[in-house]
């Protein structure tokens, strides 16, 4: 209640009343932006290639100009970047930076579960990150004791519809989007292409729980089984376990019951 009695008092209270009016103005203001720049950063990294102001402002269902000063906002902080010509606009160095320091938290969880792994077969295991919606790039490693065995370097990147790191991500998505995926990257790498409607089927499979696999489809002479796991900020990371192709068959069974149980440990089933 405000007393009228005294104009001093009347104007302080007035004054507080506005103050906090204009603060949760303020704090509502603020998460609306934060939750509109969320939006546009997501929709970027669903994307398989750069968008335009209006293509972001379409699927976020905002107006352009809206669009327009939160992606400068963002550019400037460096979550996203601003390529010249038809390239669009991409999500910049800061979100990667920050995806990074999230694989090292992964690779210290996952890193025992691979170790066991490796131990019970003696094959090597692999953990990877899908990048931009586009490639699995190799981000650690447990190496096996087998005297013929496949290695790949940490830091190189692989295409997803033809491992088995990158079918198991495909499977992530939603039909739809993962169809999209596999002709974006048909397109851009013709010696990839295969029949459509039997991929789909692979993916679909894997999608209910069927460990995703390579047999020479990459590279002659090693073939993979692996499964995808889908963290907390929309990040997607495999583990897969390549072998040589003359063991797959004979292996086959051994491997298929090592990586469901590390599946089953790590998703607490």
């Amino acid at each position: 209640m405000i007393n009228e009695g005294c104009p001093e008092r009347t104007r302080d209270a007035l004054k507080e009343r506005d103050h906090l009016d204009d603060h949760k103005d303020y704090n509502n203001h603020g998460i609306k932006v934060i939750s509109r720049a969320t939006d546009i950063l997501r929709v970027l990294g669903q994307s398989t290639g750069g968008l335009s102001l209006g293509q972001i402002a379409n699927r976020v269902g905002l107006p352009r100009s809206t669009v327009q000063r939160i992606v400068a906002a963002l550019e400037l902080e460096g979550f996203i970047s601003v390529e010249k010509g038809n390239a669009g606009i991409r999500l910049g160095p800061e979100i990667q930076s920050l995806a990074q320091a999230r694989s090292g938290a992964i690779r210290e969880r996952l890193r025992p579960l691979m170790k066991q792994i490796s131990e019970a077969t003696g094959e090597t295991v692999d953990l990877a990150v899908l990048e931009g919606n586009r490639r699995m790039r190799f981000i650690d490693q447990v190496i096996g004791s087998q005297r013929l065995r496949t290695v790949s370097g940490i830091g190189e990147s692989f295409p997803l519809t033809t491992t088995a790191n990158g079918k198991a991500a495909l499977a992530t998505f939603e039909p739809t989007e993962a169809t999209k995926l596999i002709i974006s990257e048909f397109e851009a790498r013709p010696e990839l292409a295969r029949e459509l409607t039997s991929l789909l089927a692979e993916i679909d499979a894997i999608r209910s729980g069927t460990l995703a696999r390579d047999e020479d489809e990459h590279t002659e002479g090693v073939s993979a089984l692996g499964f995808a796991i889908s963290e907390p900020g929309d990040e997607i990371y495999a583990i897969s376990v390549p072998v040589p192709t003359t063991r797959f068959a004979r292996k086959e069974a051994e491997l298929t019951a090592a990586l469901e149980k590390l599946r089953a440990s790590y998703l607490g089933l």
